[in-house]
């Protein structure tokens, strides 16, 4: 059965970072490596998408902890943990969809992402990577470390049986529902590229996983 995106994630708060560090292939060295591409200057502000409980902002703080982050996520009771595992840094937590919430114009040094953005088609995607692309500063990055289809074929069978569980669940509201449907790696750079990205390469991946770079 589907379960909307809110409610999935609150019922699998416990022992949610175990099992991300433990059963995602590569989390020991993606979220440590993400982290390492954001900014280390003193004070820069970074926006989080679907930052849920901060494991990838575990490591940034540790590296830089004077930035001010602000983190945005569905999920409340996944706000909440994120929030007492930092009460001494510069957090704004924002309990709301990444889809509709407002970035404002030049805001950023860098955005992130990781292990969020793969329920989306690629024309939600790129309407919101040009929200983004709009959000930072001149200079700045979004950082994406995600996993992703690995071919077209399997990337259309994720949309189509979607679609089909709908159908058969009789869903016909346009809440988000938790379902993976992941584009190719190459789809993705796409929607970045449309949205006015100037620059974006892959700069590492662990099997179905990589972290992308898109540059303002």
């Amino acid at each position: 059965m589907l379960e909307r995106m809110d409610q999935f994630f609150a019922r699998r708060l416990d022992g949610y970072d175990e099992h991300m560090r433990r059963d995602i292939f590569g989390a020991s060295e993606f979220y440590p490596f993400t982290a390492r591409q954001l900014p280390a200057s003193p004070g820069c502000k970074v926006l989080d998408l679907g930052c849920g409980t901060g494991l990838e902002l575990e490591y940034y703080f540790a590296l830089n902890p004077t930035a001010r982050v602000t983190g945005i996520d569905l999920s409340a009771p996944m706000l909440s943990v994120l929030a007492a595992k930092f009460p001494d840094k510069s957090l704004t937590l924002v309990h709301g969809s990444y889809l509709d919430v407002e970035f404002g114009i030049g805001e950023y040094d860098a955005a992130v992402s990781v292990e969020s953005l793969h329920h989306f088609p690629f024309e939600v995607k790129a309407a919101l990577y040009r929200r983004l692309h709009a959000a930072l500063k001149e200079g700045g990055r979004f950082v994406l470390t995600d996993y992703f289809a690995e071919s077209p074929e399997q990337e259309r069978a994720f949309r189509e049986e979607l679609a089909k569980l709908k159908r058969e669940q009789q869903i016909t509201d346009d809440a988000l529902y938790h379902f993976d449907t992941p584009l190719t790696v190459e789809h993705e750079m796409e929607a970045l590229s449309v949205a006015g990205f100037s620059a974006v390469r892959i700069l590492h991946n662990w099997r179905a996983t990589y972290t992308l770079l898109a540059e303002r």
